[in-house]
């Protein structure tokens, strides 16, 4: 406004220093009056180009400073609108314009700080001290960097907290190389830098939930494509992470309809009703064996939509195997209660109709026959209750050091006239000297008996026997080409009464599951029908 005011009053003042001045020339030196009528045209008109002149150059003066100061007030507004903090600094590090964020950031608001340096400024701010005196070491860093330099800055708060700045620094030059300006961009990141963290925290908890647990687990897409698995998994299953992402779950599942049924049910219920359930055992096929899992499947959210599903998986196999040996313990319990009493009152009448029969056979001669008929069912009678009685009660036994072998040959020679009556051939295999092991000799014998007429009532022609040592363990595999055994009914043999034979009591078997339980052996069966069945015992060899 003075810059006004005083170009006004310089124009009137040379106005009438020109009127007056230029009038007392011309009337003094001038008497024609047509030349002085000619020269005050002249001067009319040269005074009207000289106020356009200093018009123009007046009024062109003002607009290059309004356009300027706009320029200024719009930069002005543009830094107190952003939410980082803005800083211009020239060549000497001198503040020359700075954002109401970055003066309300560093307790400077009311301060004067154009043209002051930040150790100057510090003064200004007692707990900023320390933090503006360091900026003029990081502003040395950039320049001497000549380049845009970019770095995360944590700035402390009075409050206790922090703010994390993500802050660009730019050197300006001059053609010489010399300084021309510096600046300063900070964006506060905190809350990104906060997000990360949780988000670095939510991972962690999530490797330490998947990556150890200790039971399998695995993730798998809507059609049962596995994507992701723990190392338990892995272990379990024998196969790399490379080699299980990308199969189907459908691989590893026992071939059956109804597991299969099972696990599209499962997946069905998870993507309808967007919750867990438990499946309940599901039969993987792991290395040629067979797992039980107890398999949870939920829902993967995201955004609300369900992209996967994830199973908690527990191995159960050892705990359903435990429970049926519990069953079949509780059956050969109740049975042995039931043979205790049974037996005895059997027993008893038996010995006496056996008596009877005898001595009418022995005064008798027309009914010889008949008498020989009955005198067998009663010998067989009595075999079965002898076998009871091995259930009801727990025999007595003497273990002591015999050699497989040797307690086989004695078997063989005793079932060798059976045998022969069947046309069925034993054949033995002994591949390595075998250990003694401790052991009660009759009682195997009784085992390896009961195996063998199995083989030869199966209509057997060839029943090979082999002797090996595996580990801690001397093993014998009877392996018959008889008739065999279907599969569903493998899994039931030991049960007692079960038989597939005709005349059979199924107790021989399970007697001689007792006999090798109880000398911490292990037995197992495999048959096929019309290829024959092979038995193997397993016996600890201390």
């Amino acid at each position: 406004m003075m810059s006004k005011h005083k170009g006004l009053l310089l124009y009137l003042l040379f106005g009438a220093l020109w009127v007056f001045v230029t009038d007392f020339i011309l009337y003094r030196y001038i008497n024609d009056q047509e030349l002085l009528i000619i020269v005050e045209k002249i001067k009319g008109l040269f005074f009207i180009l000289i106020t356009g002149l200093l018009l123009y150059f007046f009024l062109s003066k003002n607009e290059k400073y309004l356009a300027l100061k706009e320029e200024e007030r719009r930069l002005h507004t543009l830094i107190n609108s952003m939410v980082d903090f803005v800083n211009f600094k020239d060549g000497d590090g001198k503040w020359i314009e700075a954002n109401e964020f970055g003066l309300n950031l560093f307790e400077l608001k009311g301060v004067d700080y154009k043209g002051k340096r930040d150790s100057e400024l510090a003064e200004y701010s007692n707990f900023y001290n320390e933090v503006l005196k360091y900026c003029e070491v990081s502003d040395e860093e950039a320049w001497k960097a000549q380049k845009v330099t970019r770095c995360e800055e944590i700035i402390p708060l009075p409050n206790g907290g922090f703010k994390t700045f993500d802050t660009i620094k730019v050197p300006l030059f001059h053609h010489d190389g010399s300084r021309k300006g510096l600046v300063v961009m900070g964006r506060d990141i905190t809350e990104r830098i906060m997000a990360e963290k949780k988000l670095s925290e939510n991972r962690q908890q999530y490797k330490s939930l998947f990556d150890y647990n200790p039971d399998p687990v695995y993730m798998m897409d809507l059609n049962g494509i596995l994507t992701n698995v723990n190392p338990q998994f892995e272990s379990i299953v024998g196969l790399s992470h490379n080699q299980l992402i990308g199969a189907s779950i459908n691989d590893f599942i026992f071939p059956s309809e109804k597991e299969k049924n099972k696990l599209m049910d499962s997946f069905a219920y998870v993507k309808k009703h967007r919750t867990g359930i438990n499946t309940g055992d599901v039969h993987f096929c792991i290395q040629d064996k067979i797992a039980i899992f107890s398999c949870t499947f939920v829902p993967i959210l995201i955004d609300d939509e369900i992209a996967g599903i994830i199973s908690y998986a527990k191995d159960v196999t050892h705990i359903r195997e435990t429970e049926e040996r519990l069953r079949k313990t509780e059956k050969l319990s109740i049975v042995g209660e039931l043979a205790a009493s049974v037996a005895h009152e059997v027993r008893n009448p038996l010995t006496s109709l056996k008596g009877f029969v005898q001595l009418l056979n022995d005064r008798e001669s027309q009914h010889q026959h008949y008498y020989s008929i009955m005198l067998n069912e009663l010998d067989r009678i009595n075999q079965i209750v002898s076998e009871l009685l091995v259930l009801a009660k727990p025999q007595q036994m003497k273990f002591q050091e015999h050699n497989l072998v040797h307690l086989m040959s004695d078997v063989k020679a005793l079932l060798e006239p059976q045998a022969n009556l069947y046309g069925a051939q034993m054949v033995f295999d002994v591949r390595h000297e075998l250990p003694l092991i401790s052991c009660e000799a009759n009682q195997l014998k009784q085992v390896f008996i009961n195996i063998i007429k199995n083989s030869l009532e199966a209509s057997s022609k060839k029943i090979q026997i082999d002797f090996q040592v595996e580990e801690e363990w001397v093993t014998v595999t009877v392996k018959d080409n008889g008739c065999g055994i279907e599969k569903n009914r493998v899994k039931h043999l030991g049960e007692p009464f079960y038989s597939s034979k005709e005349k059979g009591t199924g107790l021989g078997l399970t007697v001689s599951y007792r006999i090798i339980e109880a000398h911490r052996g292990k037995i197992s069966i495999k048959s096929e029908v019309d290829s024959g069945t092979k038995i193997k015992i397993a016996l600890p060899i201390t």
